[in-house]
């Protein structure tokens, strides 16, 4: 098992001499594939537009690059690559039919791919300065569980009675070539919006924004959203994504020729509640920079401090349509 799984958090190993997935030796740094793959890039004109990281700084879209062996780009990657595309081109319908699974393996790649490049920026930097490169526990924890999971692609791996994400997938009255990409590393949390959907993926939550957005998700999960609305339930699954305080544990098992992953109770010995108490002030100022696009400063969301904005729901709880909604999409 122990050569089975590879871990580069262990020794902090983001060399573009390693393959991403599996850690073995490239036979050159040039053997790297595109973190927002090609096929998405050029659908959604991405190849000149840029991409924010975490030190402010600015890179192209297909400027960002993950070293990946030849075998494994061929053999997992591509047939990855060619799955989602393929559902994308159908739209939500297509997306719909898409194992969750696959989503996540999809969705886990591309953040990965992201978190790679702030590792090697970060050592970058550090080393320039003449330090050793540090991240704190809490962060050496979440990625190297990310990359645990993505190894369920190659490898043989169970999870034995959890999926270790939540997920979420609306119908959406997008503007044509809508390209809405949001990603909060921090968290392991994606959305995006483009076509006639948006999805929302918490990568390393075993499911728990799922169940406590579940009364919602029940609601809205067969309307078709205006893109507001898209946004502000994103902006509820950021928030509570953020509000989340446990860190997963899992215990690794390997029978026969699989490996199972087990998932830890959440809870532990911790009498604490699994999220932290939600305050609609922070809320408020998640959801102005969601509905950044429409304007809304937090004065008025938050005007009834008690009740912030809505555009899915009315003061007294009844659903808004998006026919209703009178907003550029």
């Amino acid at each position: 098992m122990a050569a089975s799984i590879y871990n580069p958090f262990t020794r902090f190993n983001f060399s573009n001499r390693n393959c991403f997935l599996t850690g073995q030796t490239l036979s050159t740094e040039e053997e790297k594939i595109q973190v927002f793959p090609a096929w998405l890039m050029s659908r959604y004109q991405l190849e000149d537009k840029v991409i924010k990281l975490l030190d402010e700084s600015y890179v192209g879209y297909k400027d960002l690059k993950i070293p990946c062996a030849a075998a494994i780009n061929e053999q997992y990657i591509t047939p990855l690559e060619t799955e989602v595309e393929a559902a994308f081109a159908k739209g939500y319908e297509g997306v719909k039919q898409l194992d969750p699974l696959t989503m996540f393996h999809w969705a886990g790649k591309l953040l990965y791919g992201i978190i790679f490049n702030e590792m090697q920026a970060g050592i970058r930097q550090q080393h320039a300065q003449g330090e050793v490169f540090n991240l704190s526990q809490a962060l050496t924890h979440k990625f190297g569980n990310l990359h645990l999971m993505l190894q369920s692609l190659k490898l043989p791996i169970v999870f034995d009675g959890f999926m270790p994400f939540s997920f979420f997938l609306f119908k959406v009255n997008n503007a044509e070539n809508e390209f809405a990409y949001r990603d909060e590393i921090n968290t392991l949390t994606i959305s995006l919006r483009v076509q006639d959907f948006g999805l929302i993926i918490c990568l390393q939550d075993n499911g728990v924004n799922g169940r406590y957005h579940q009364q919602i998700w029940e609601q809205l999960k067969n309307d078709t959203l205006h893109p507001i609305q898209f946004e502000e339930f994103s902006a509820r699954v950021f928030y509570s994504a953020f509000l989340f305080n446990r860190l997963p544990e899992y215990e690794i098992l390997p029978v026969a020729d699989e490996i199972f992953i087990e998932a830890a109770p959440l809870r532990g010995t911790s009498s604490r509640p699994t999220f932290d108490e939600w305050t609609n002030k922070t809320y408020g100022q998640v959801l102005e920079s969601f509905w950044k696009k429409w304007g809304f400063l937090l004065l008025e969301i938050i005007k009834n401090p008690e009740q912030p904005m809505s555009f899915l729901f009315t003061p007294d709880g009844h659903k808004i349509g998006a026919e209703a909604v009178d907003l550029p999409l």
